[in-house]
């Protein structure tokens, strides 16, 4: 049974628990699904199960390892997607005991064989007896991995290890900047260890075992960027709260939902360890799921509320009988029935009617982040507007973000109102707040239809004043030409307006605009390629969409530099300036999908993407920066920079994937418009960052620096981009003369 289902977070969570070893499995599966479970994590093979000594064959034969009594038996694949193995845990592949290491290597690789006979989707490993030196565990591991196709391996890794286990050597940050308290070391660095040395392998995966204690806020932030497939959770981690219901200290529930959010699975560990009021009906039902109601006067006992009402709640530790109950639809119709659900006095029902709660409470998410679900963590390489035509569906995706056009609009208004249409008394601009632009304009029109004064206006003279000759270039589908028209109505300025476009497929959609609008006097459609027209007249304010998602890789500065001969002296560009910025970046998720492809040439593309399973090493730093109009003498749009990050101490060691990029963009003074996640435009999804894979991942200590540099290369012909890294370690210069990628002018 599911957590619930949330459409806003596209999918169902669903929870797991730990059980004893089951010879029924089954039955097993059942009891717990009953109790809302989705999946059980099995042992593989009894606990006191030892494999045997290693024997002569006689005639050819060897007995095998294990017997029907002492192993999971699953006959049927449809238990198998239900049950998650769990390998022994006395197994220490690195003891220091010699006959403990020689029984623990044979035990792990007969019970990985096992599981993968049964065809488990996953199986979960014990933790490292010595974190900071497992190699002959990950030499196993590495083995049994080679041989793998599908089962995943989920290796058990405390979030805070004791340091009396921790094993010579290991250690997490200087004293006093730790992500972990005294008396404990780091756990992410027993993983990086074994995930290193099995090459990072996509099917070995984390599960994170969760304690009492939790590391620093700052260090949690580093396993987004990990494969992180489950989160242990023992019952003991829980506390009683006045009505004697397990709950979870804040900072667990935090964590909970920061993973919930990215589909992570939750395993409750461990045996009931909270008496609880008596049994109840589930209240925490998902909605639109069979309602259970008690019975009325005289046909049963009635049953108590949920875990969010007063009065009882489901489960008890002691046991006993569930109620009978009146089964009811999900409209609340009555079904003509009655119900005992044995689930409901299952010892466990409290702690998973508290996930359901947890997960349940989550905010909502906005309809922006819902739309871009589908873009999560996939690859795409840039666009090359300059060489291809783009279709007509790519033209509307980019068209739906509504406010990006309401920022170009205000930015026009700006630039009219400043230099053309002066109000009396000048005030300062402020930056232009969505809520602001979310209010009808001055003329009383909303936002999604221009009024007739506005097609008056525009082609001819207004009060007196002269006409603004507005061009915009790149005119695609003619979004810009409706923004500036708007623009123009609320700011009472007589327009005429060039629409610029190379795209001939596109100016039969502006032709259209211009026949639903009455604009066709107002605006000229020019169909040629900006770069080689030449203009009847300049232009008093020149206005783009040329924007790439690290500002400048579609060839905004190119293009804008050769149309700026068409502007006036002292003319408006608008955009007026746009900034890069570059951070450090984890995720395993993207570095596995371009080394899935097996080649130089993926490494060295860097590709547009909706980061989510991610997390910034060190803070966003600016690399590039572009002015328009250019006035440098000659103009040079190459670009070199090099920037030092520095991790934080206190968020403990990171491995290194790539860098992400951002831009910020100034379309006119006070009118910012940015994908930076510090100054990011509200619900504008035009441009997802981009994404500069490194190809190998490199490990960064706490307090560590990054150095990388940066290249932007121009010829007569294309333009493309270099990276390379200098420090913790120096690598190989990525993308050397666009030999992977560019973009053709």
């Amino acid at each position: 049974m599911v957590l619930g289902k949330r459409a806003d977070y596209g999918d169902a969570k669903y929870a797991g628990v730990q059980v004893p070893f089951a010879t029924d499995v089954p039955n097993t599966v059942e009891s717990y699904g009953l109790c809302g479970f989705d999946f059980i994590v099995a042992p593989l093979v009894r606990e006191e199960w030892r494999p045997p000594a290693p024997a002569v064959p006689q005639n050819g034969q060897l007995p095998s390892p294990l017997n029907r009594d002492d192993c999971l038996y699953i006959n049927s694949s449809q238990w198998a997607n239900q049950v998650v193995g769990q390998v022994s845990s006395w197994i220490e592949p690195d003891s220091p005991d010699p006959a403990l290491r020689q029984a623990s290597v044979a035990a792990l690789k007969h019970q990985l064989g096992w599981a993968a006979h049964l065809g488990l989707q996953a199986v979960v490993l014990p933790a490292p007896s010595r974190p900071a030196a497992s190699p002959n565990y990950a030499q196993v591991l590495n083995q049994a991995l080679q041989g793998l196709t599908h089962m995943a391996l989920w290796l058990t890794v405390p979030l805070v290890v004791p340091a009396e286990g921790a094993g010579a050597g290991a250690g997490g940050g200087a004293e006093g900047a730790s992500p972990v308290g005294p008396g404990f070391v780091d756990g992410w660095e027993a993983w990086h260890q074994i995930r290193a040395q099995a090459d990072h392998h996509n099917l070995l995966g984390a599960a994170l075992l969760l304690g009492p204690t939790l590391p620093s806020p700052a260090s949690l932030g580093r396993w987004a960027g990990e494969p992180v497939k489950a989160l242990l959770l023992p019952t003991h981690v829980f506390s009683a709260n006045k009505r004697g219901y397990p709950v979870l200290p804040k900072p667990h529930q935090e964590l909970l939902a920061a993973f919930f959010k990215l589909g992570v699975q939750v395993v409750i560990t461990g045996e009931a360890c909270h008496a609880v009021p008596p049994p109840a009906a589930a209240a925490a039902a998902a909605p639109g799921a069979k309602q259970l109601n008690p019975l009325p006067p005289g046909l049963g006992a009635a049953v108590g509320a949920g875990p969010g009402a007063s009065g009882g709640a489901p489960g008890s530790a002691a046991g006993g009988a569930a109620s009978p109950a009146l089964a009811l639809g999900p409209n609340g119709e009555a079904l003509g029935f009655t119900i005992t659900d044995p689930g409901e006095v299952h010892p466990l029902r409290p702690y998973w009617e508290y996930l359901c709660f947890l997960f349940r409470r989550l905010e909502v998410v906005g309809e922006q982040e819902r739309a871009e679900a589908s873009y999560r963590d996939y690859l795409q390489v840039p666009l090359q507007p300059l060489q291809d035509n783009l279709e007509s569906q790519t033209y509307e995706t980019f068209e739906k973000d509504v406010q990006k056009y309401k920022l170009y609009e205000e930015a026009v208004y700006r630039a009219l109102r400043d230099r053309h249409c002066p109000p009396p008394a000048k005030q300062a601009p402020n930056p232009v707040s969505l809520s602001e632009l979310d209010a009808p304009s001055a003329s009383g029109s909303g936002s999604g239809e221009a009024s007739s004064s506005g097609r008056t206006a525009a082609g001819g003279k207004q009060g007196g004043r002269p006409t603004v000759t507005l061009m915009v270039v790149g005119a695609g589908r003619g979004p810009l030409v409706r923004a500036s028209m708007r623009a123009a109505e609320r700011a009472g300025a007589a327009l005429r307006v060039y629409a610029v476009e190379k795209n001939p497929n596109a100016i039969v959609h502006i032709q259209q605009m211009l026949r639903a609008e009455g604009w066709e006097e107002a605006v000229t459609i020019v169909s040629a390629d900006m770069r080689h027209w030449q203009a009847p007249e300049l232009a008093d304010i020149l206005v783009s969409e040329l924007l790439g998602s690290f500002g400048d890789n579609e060839l905004s500065p190119e293009c804008l530099d050769g149309a700026q001969r068409f502007l006036a002296p002292g003319g408006i560009s608008i955009p007026a300036a746009y900034t890069s910025f570059l951070a450090p970046a984890t995720s395993h998720k993207l570095h596995h999908d371009v080394k899935s492809y097996k080649d130089l040439e993926h490494f060295e593309t860097p590709y547009v993407v909706r980061l989510h399973r991610h997390h910034l090493i060190s803070p966003t730093q600016p690399l590039f920066t572009f002015v328009h109009p250019n006035t440098d003498a000659p103009i040079d749009n190459s670009r070199y920079a090099s920037l030092t990050f520095t991790r934080d101490p206190a968020a403990g060691g990171a491995v290194l994937h790539g860098l992400a990029g951002y831009f910020e963009c100034v379309l006119y003074e006070g009118v910012l418009l940015s994908i930076h996640p510090p100054s990011h435009s509200e619900n504008m999804f035009s441009w997802f960052p981009i994404f500069f894979p490194l190809r190998e991942p490199v490990y960064v200590a706490p307090g560590g620096k990054v150095e990388v540099q940066v290249w932007r290369c121009c010829s007569a012909h294309k333009v493309w981009y270099e990276w390379a890294l200098t420090a913790p370690v120096a690598g190989p210069i990525h993308n050397v003369n666009g030999r992977s990628y560019w973009v053709g002018l």
